[in-house]
């Protein structure tokens, strides 16, 4: 190799060797006739010093003509740094290599922009960096990014090995079952007019596997949906995807806390606390409104339903006589929140149906708001004291059905926490994780518009036995055996026990989801007629593995994790695609496409 050591292996315990360093001209410094050259490669960067009093003319010029991220090799006696010149920040800051040759393996032209300064590199725009994404990858937080992944991915091996599971690899040619997310569909060139699907997950197969014996099955799967783009979203991702026979959902909580727990030592060095704490669907929405909480943030919901049963403020008193409910936030010390602020809030609280939001500024000692007027005495004792309301607090109101209630104030709190942060009214430990489980989600929620019962998981989860009777009587009363894993307000995965009974599999497509028995069958015929000739009992989860390294890593967005992401739109920047294809190829697939149009402006 053309190399003795990289480039973050040197320590005084080397001086007086002479060694042979490669990579990237990190940054180039002309001083005082000294030119001194920062060499990088994956591990780290070496400060290596061209002397002119000790080289040939010729190899102190090429020298002085290299620009960042050429490709060199040098060669030197490693020394130790003059007295004040060391660099902590480094771990080779204490030596430097006295070059006494050098070979210029491939010049570099001017860079689109810094990858040596994190700072600049940082306000770079994303577009420019996912189009130049090779570069990107050479930054220093990126490489440690794609490092961190694959010790993360050799520990969850490691982990799943030792537990004795196998690592199998399920097909990415599958057929389209189109009940979840679009799916992305592969044309069948020896069947024209049959197509392929991308895995939205390897959720049948593993159902599968577990019929067939493997009782223990995990792979790092590649999965794909066609759907709008977010920070957290790609059109293809990965997933940590586990299953299980002969278990129920406290073997599923135990091994990954187990798993966590390693990958946290092993990426983090951090012990956390086992076992997580465990909340239900419906405590999760009551107190936080949402079913994946970030429990670090304080402001939780309160309600005041009985409160305002009787009210003279038909606002509230309606809503309850409605059906619905009262509930209220305090956002502590944001009485000073600015008017574009407050419209914010109620945009999204509008954004769920609702005509406005209702609040109360608590300022020089008044609660300064027009609704105040309306409540009597005992209500407004039953604010202070069950909100805690003192000096500079915002108080936040929602009167709807209790699902919307819930998610609007959840909504404004994660807002209002972001505010508190920026005002440094509340501060989070970087090093401060809080996990726990949310249990006992129902099985079906309805979709008034088509007016059907769907599933909430997905149509394999089992219900709770004591509740499949209620699954043709009250479907909303059922619970099903789903369960999710929650860090820091992100769902890091979700699973469930699994229907392993072909009858009450058939009972929930066809009778409670009203699936015709025709597309059942074409969909999951195979599966069905598996679970005829002995299917254990068995359940899994599956983790995003993108989003876990992401928060492994400090980054709120999986594009950062990932070596080659697609941007919002789905587009890979640096090689284009998706492109257009030769007339031929569809030909070949028997296709005609049909563009639109584009609007004339």
């Amino acid at each position: 190799m053309k190399r003795t050591h990289h480039c973050n292996e040197l320590r005084p315990a080397h001086i007086g060797q002479t060694v042979t360093l490669s990579g990237w001209v990190h940054s180039r410094r002309d001083l005082g006739g000294l030119i001194f050259i920062d060499i990088r490669d994956r591990e780290g960067r070496t400060q290596t010093v061209f002397d002119p009093s000790d080289l040939p003319k010729d190899l102190f010029d090429r020298a002085a003509s290299l620009r960042s991220e050429c490709v060199i090799s040098v060669t030197g006696k490693v020394r130790q740094r003059p007295a004040g010149t060391n660099n902590p920040k480094i771990p080779t800051g204490e030596v430097e290599v006295g070059v006494t040759a050098l070979e210029v393996l491939n010049m570099a032209e001017v860079l689109p922009f810094p990858v040596d300064d994190p700072e600049v590199a940082a306000k770079v725009n994303e577009e420019l960096r996912l189009q130049y994404r090779y570069l990107d990858l050479r930054r220093p937080e990126m490489a440690r990014n794609l490092r961190l992944r694959s010790k993360v991915a050799t520990a969850t091996r490691v982990f799943m090995d030792e537990q004795g599971f196998l690592e199998v690899e399920t097909p990415t040619l599958f057929k389209s079952t189109p009940e979840g997310a679009r799916e992305f569909l592969v044309p069948n060139r020896r069947e024209p007019g049959t197509f392929y699907a991308l895995p939205q997950s390897p959720q049948q197969f593993k159902q599968i596997l577990m019929v067939s014996g493997v009782e223990r099955y995990f792979q790092l799967a590649r999965c794909y949906r066609d759907e709008d783009l977010r920070a957290d979203r790609q059109p293809e991702f990965t997933q940590v995807d586990i299953e299980m026979s002969f278990i129920d959902r406290e073997d599923i909580y135990s091994l990954i806390e187990g798993l966590l727990k390693r990958v946290w030592k092993t990426a983090l060095n951090m012990d956390i606390p086992t076992p997580f704490k465990r909340i239900s669907f419906e405590e999760a929405l009551n107190r936080y409104g949402i079913d994946k909480p970030d429990t670090r943030i304080g402001m939780e919901l309160v309600d005041f339903t009985e409160e305002f049963r009787a009210s003279t403020f038909k606002v509230f008193s309606g809503a309850i006589a409605n059906g619905g409910v009262v509930k209220a936030l305090n956002a502590k010390g944001l009485a000073d929140a600015t008017q574009g602020q407050i419209e914010t809030m109620t945009e999204y609280a509008k954004s769920f149906g609702a005509k406005g939001l209702a609040f109360i500024k608590v300022e020089k000692g008044e609660w300064k708001s027009p609704i105040v007027k309306f409540f009597n005495e005992a209500e407004k004792v039953a604010l202070t004291q069950k909100l805690g309301i003192e000096e500079g607090d915002l108080i936040l109101f929602a009167a709807d059905q209790w699902l919307t209630a819930c998610e609007i104030l959840g909504k404004i709190r994660l807002y209002c926490a972001d505010v508190q942060k920026a005002k440094g009214k509340l501060t989070i430990p970087a090093d401060r994780f809080d996990f726990l489980w949310v249990v006992e989600f129902p099985l079906l929620s309805f979709d008034k518009e088509q007016n059907r019962w769907y599933s909430s998981h997905h149509p394999f989860t089992a219900p709770v036995a004591d509740d499949i009777p209620l699954l043709k009587t009250d479907p909303k009363k059922v619970r099903g055996q789903h369960y999710d894993v929650v860090v820091n307000g992100v769902e890091l995965g979700g699973g469930s026990i699994r229907i392993h009974q072909p009858d009450v599999q058939k009972t929930i497509f066809e009778e409670v989801l009203q699936i015709p028995p025709e597309m059942v069958k074409a969909r999951f015929g195979y599966m069905l007629e598996a679970f005829r000739y002995g299917a254990p009992p068995h359940g899994g989860i599956a983790l995003g593995f993108d989003r876990l390294i992401a928060i492994l890593c400090g980054t709120p967005s999986i594009r950062d994790v990932i070596a080659f992401p697609k941007t919002a739109k789905g587009t890979d920047l640096m090689t284009d695609s998706p492109a257009p294809v030769e007339p031929k190829q569809l030909r070949d697939l028997h296709l005609e496409l049909k563009v639109p149009k584009k609007e004339q402006p």
